[in-house]
């Protein structure tokens, strides 16, 4: 392995509060840019390298992990950084612009059941493609692996022959329900139609059923838990409270940190902080009634990708924070909560120049990141030895 040290200079501003919009009747609208907090000294580590575009990072349980490359690969990497033989009978992806094989999770009854899900672009007629995700049982073998069982369980409608915005994440309660993300896939406007799964939410059971205690407003699909969203990269629950939460890529200065709540509408093309790459202002403002507002949202953009709550006790200093990962800002940003909302920031590896794609917690409480380039590696966060 290879070593490196990331001391990040920034002075203790102090947790103070958080900046706040107000809107004209006094409340809570959204946060930005705030307050630094004391840097943290952490040890870079190279686990893995030669990964390529890697997206997806789940750890099994004998600590091994899990990682997909999104032109259609899911490997094994052992502890010491191997990579097995890619997996076998994994489904045919759309690999083009942002397409491909996008995330993994197990399901909580691993260890029983053997199953996994996949997200990715899923090749449609006509040269089109959606956001798909399927259930298989995962078989180890000694060099790798092998899936039998797939079975689609959800397929996003429409398709577009657009290449971008396809979301993704999946996040599974302790009930084993899945919470999936999608992206407007560059179109904006369907994010708002709650008759498409474009710009969505996705709650369903783990054999593609719909739950029983979903929102279902009139007009809304019933496998729909919220809608209004652009292009959400990275989700976790809170286990102790059950409340999701996303971040989301906006448009210039537009990112977003939510906790989507069920039946609700996030806003995106109507409202939103963000302008389009050209300058040009987007919807109608950065409110309307019926929509929510952000919990958060960076100004710059940082191009928000995966998204981790941490629990562990290898950074003391750090639980209950949010780990978000920043693919054009090339960072890793801890923001510090309090009663819900952002109280603190720090940027880490901000030097480094890293597109950083997934952010996961392992067994050992050291932070992981996916490093998203052609030859992609995966870096393990620890407390810098004194």
């Amino acid at each position: 392995m290879t070593k490196c040290k990331s001391d990040l200079s920034f002075v203790a501003a102090g947790v103070v509060g958080a900046l706040a919009l107000v809107s004209a009747e006094g409340a809570l609208a959204a946060q930005t840019n705030a307050p630094k907090v004391p840097a943290t000294s952490v040890t870079v580590e190279t686990v893995a390298e030669g990964l390529e575009n890697p997206w997806g990072l789940q750890f099994l349980p004998d600590g091994r992990m899990l990682v997909t490359e999104r032109p259609g690969r899911l490997r094994i990497v052992s502890k010491d950084g191997q990579l097995s033989k890619p997996v076998s009978e994994v489904p045919k992806v759309y690999a083009r612009g942002q397409g491909g094989l996008l995330d993994v999770r197990l399901s909580h009854n691993f260890a029983d059941d053997g199953m996994l899900f996949l997200s990715y672009a899923e090749p449609r007629d006509g040269g089109k493609a959606a956001t798909a995700v399927a259930r298989a049982r995962l078989e180890l073998t000694d060099d790798g692996g092998r899936l039998s069982d797939v079975k689609v369980i959800f397929q996003q409608q429409p398709a577009y022959s657009t290449t971008r915005h396809f979301g993704s994440r999946i996040v599974i309660d302790k009930k084993g329900v899945l919470f999936i993300t999608t992206g407007d896939r560059g179109q904006g406007e369907p994010a708002q139609n709650p008759d498409e799964t474009v710009g969505k939410v996705i709650r369903i059971n783990a054999d593609g059923s719909i739950p029983d205690n979903n929102p279902k407003p009139e007009g809304w699909k019933p496998e729909i838990w919220s809608i209004g969203h652009r292009n959400i990269q990275g989700a976790v629950l809170d286990v102790e409270t059950g409340q999701l939460w996303t971040v989301e890529h906006g448009a210039r200065g537009g990112d977003e940190l939510n906790h989507p709540e069920k039946g609700k509408n996030y806003g995106w093309p109507v409202i939103t902080y963000g302008r389009d790459y050209s300058g040009a202002k987007i919807g109608i403002g950065t409110e309307k009634a019926g929509m929510e507002q952000p919990v958060y949202y960076w100004d710059p953009s940082i191009a928000t990708s995966g998204l981790e709550l941490y629990t562990g006790d290898l950074f003391p200093q750090w639980k209950g924070n949010f780990l978000v990962g920043g693919l054009a800002g090339a960072q890793l940003a801890r923001l510090v909560m309090k009663d819900g909302q952002v109280v603190g920031q720090e940027i880490l590896l901000k030097d480094e120049g890293l597109r950083i794609r997934d952010v996961r917690q392992g067994p050992d409480g050291a932070v992981y990141l996916l490093v998203d380039e052609s030859d992609g590696a995966i870096l393990r966060l620890s407390p810098e030895s004194k």
